[in-house]
């Protein structure tokens, strides 16, 4: 597959959404020994937090088991002990008493599912809750085969990220420097929210407060995720898989396919012809716009490619587009000979 020629799409109806879980109640040691609350009580470190645990508390808050329950913050191993779940401390995994630490020593728990990376205590919630989580949010049983597609999605995308960067693996088997810094990802985001060391107010209430804020923005990035699969790229996939099986309809090829809807909306009347990548986070196409065509628009594009109606061709040669369907195949046949 190297092209695929698209148009507009309605929208997708919208899914009922899952409140959000805040404000948590976040205690310290003392305040845990001495609280007679009804609710289950989740234990994590205290000190300078990372998003695995912010996104763990956040997620295990959002099962029955656990519906909002406290968060209790301290490296006291008694009160670990005393609590009905524990994360990212205490040096135990056990699914069975819900501990969900990942730093002891011989710790190689992974995904599953072809992937290899090491958990983090977000990723271990996430291996056993997360089902639950997508099925409440998508309202049908956690048997549903959309469930465990989007539970594939939602880790391959967002949590296997998550894990990586907590455990402190390479996103690129490569000894050479980055050309560039990334500190916009949500871990960073989240490292930043801890107290700055000129913070005059070292409290833990303070730090708790910073450790709330965490959990909301780590919970709410992992939610939005959960629903961006769920409203938009489950609907699109059986779409883009009802025109891959017809794609030789098209072209006896089978390196165009067309996409008589576009995934997601897009209102425009005309039609675009885009190269296909050469993996999901490449750049790079397998077979770009021809060069002599990218940079160019309209009449200008069209004496050049000899194809009437074309409106541009960008830079890069990725995409393009057409006044017409018969021009954006027209575009996309051209562009395989050249």
């Amino acid at each position: 597959m190297k092209s695929i020629v698209s148009r507009g799409l309605s929208n997708f109806p919208r899914l009922d959404l899952l409140k959000s879980p805040f404000m948590a109640t976040i205690t310290t040691a003392a305040e845990a020994f001495s609280s007679s609350s009804a609710l289950k009580r989740v234990g994590t470190h205290n000190g300078s937090f990372h998003c695995d645990e912010a996104l763990g508390c956040y997620m295990i808050r959002l099962t029955n088991k656990f519906k909002d329950a406290q968060i209790v913050r301290t490296r006291d191993s008694q009160v670990l002990e005393s609590l009905d779940a524990v994360l990212d401390v205490g040096g135990v995994y056990d699914p069975s008493r819900d501990r969900y630490d990942h730093h002891q020593k011989g710790f190689e728990e992974i995904f599953g599912h072809g992937f290899n990376t090491k958990l983090s205590s977000a990723g271990l919630v996430y291996k056993h809750f997360g089902k639950e989580i997508i099925a409440k949010e998508l309202q049908v049983e956690e048997e549903h085969p959309d469930v465990q597609r989007l539970f594939l999605a939602v880790y391959r995308s967002f949590m296997e990220a998550i894990d990586a960067i907590d455990n402190g693996v390479n996103q690129y088997d490569t000894d050479q420097p980055p050309k560039y810094v990334n500190n916009t990802h949500l871990s960073s985001r989240v490292g930043r929210i801890n107290l700055d060391w000129t913070e005059s107010d070292q409290s833990p209430e303070n730090e708790n407060k910073a450790f709330s804020r965490a959990m909301s923005l780590a919970g709410s990035e992992f939610m939005d995720s959960v629903r961006y699969y769920a409203k938009s790229w489950l609907p699109a996939r059986s779409i883009v898989l009802e025109c891959l099986a017809s794609r030789k309809d098209v072209d006896p090829s089978g390196e165009i396919m067309v996409l008589n809807r576009f995934c997601p909306d897009d209102r425009s009347k005309g039609w675009r012809v885009q190269a296909v990548a050469v993996s999901p986070d490449r750049f790079e196409s397998r077979k770009p716009l021809p060069s002599q065509w990218r940079g160019l628009r309209d009449a200008e594009l069209s004496k050049e490619s000899g194809v009437p109606g074309c409106v541009f061709v960008h830079m890069s040669g990725f995409i393009g587009g057409n006044q017409t369907y018969e021009g954006a195949l027209s575009m996309a046949k051209a562009a395989l000979q050249l």
